[in-house]
């Protein structure tokens, strides 16, 4: 099992501790200011640091640090579900027909779990096999490639991504800035029509296709603010486009 790490030290230690039953734990911290480090050894001795190289390539890095060839990759804000561990023990006792796995994730929100929206399943590509995987060198949303088929597990990983609504929004706008270079990057642009539609739909898809309006308060306001995360990160990439314009 294998976690990147920045300043976690409110989530470390129920991470790691729902991975106990994993044949090693490494750990891979980019800096951290607070007791992350010290909470981590206490469930493993593979902790090391490597200075920050982006999502994708800190993972691949703590990929190749671990000793055995499949792997399971959470961040440090997540959880094996006891489920989870069971059926991910059943998978690797004989040799696995698939290349990796991809794991539904619920996201605990507010104090409710959110089965609906875009946040569930939610599914993530976490247990590879290393000899045919790799992270993506995407900014934000990076995900693993697999050359070969790819299985699905049924039971959950558990999310535990925001402290409160402030944090969500302090993360929305970071990701967004992330999100938006690297549209640019990608050669996209924003049209303006595209500011109006596009956060319309996400709202019309979480809150009604995805069955947002079934979780009350909870479920509007994730329809809501995954609409506002679309519309800041295109908002962010007309911006984009105008300082290069005043630049040339």
């Amino acid at each position: 099992m294998v976690v990147i790490s920045l300043n976690e030290a409110s989530n470390i230690d129920d991470a790691l501790g729902s991975v106990d039953w994993a044949d090693e734990i490494v750990v891979v911290d980019s800096g951290s200011v607070d007791d992350t480090l010290e909470r981590a050894r206490r469930h493993t001795d593979r902790v090391s640091h490597h200075t920050w190289t982006g999502y994708g390539a800190q993972k691949d890095h703590a990929t190749r640090l671990a000793s055995h060839d499949w792997v399971l990759s959470i961040d440090a804000d997540e959880q094996v579900s006891p489920e989870l561990a069971t059926e991910i023990k059943s998978v690797l006792e004989h040799e696995p027909p698939h290349g990796g796995y991809r794991i539904p994730r619920m996201t605990r929100y507010l104090g409710t779990w959110i089965r609906t929206t875009d946040w569930y399943p939610d599914y993530q590509l976490r247990l590879y096999d290393r000899r045919k995987a790799h992270w993506s060198n995407d900014s934000v949303h990076e995900s693993v490639h697999v050359d070969g088929s790819i299985g699905t597990l049924t039971q959950d990983i558990h999310h535990h991504p925001y402290r409160d609504l402030s944090d969500h929004v302090e993360t929305i706008n970071r990701y967004t800035s992330l999100a938006a270079e690297q549209l640019r990057d990608n050669g996209r642009r924003a049209r303006l029509l595209e500011l109006l539609l596009l956060p319309a739909g996400a709202f019309v898809r979480n809150y009604l296709l995805h069955r947002g309006c079934l979780q009350g308060a909870s479920g509007l306001l994730v329809s809501l603010m995954n609409s506002y995360y679309v519309f800041l990160k295109y908002a962010k990439l007309r911006e984009l486009a105008g300082r290069r314009s005043d630049e040339r």
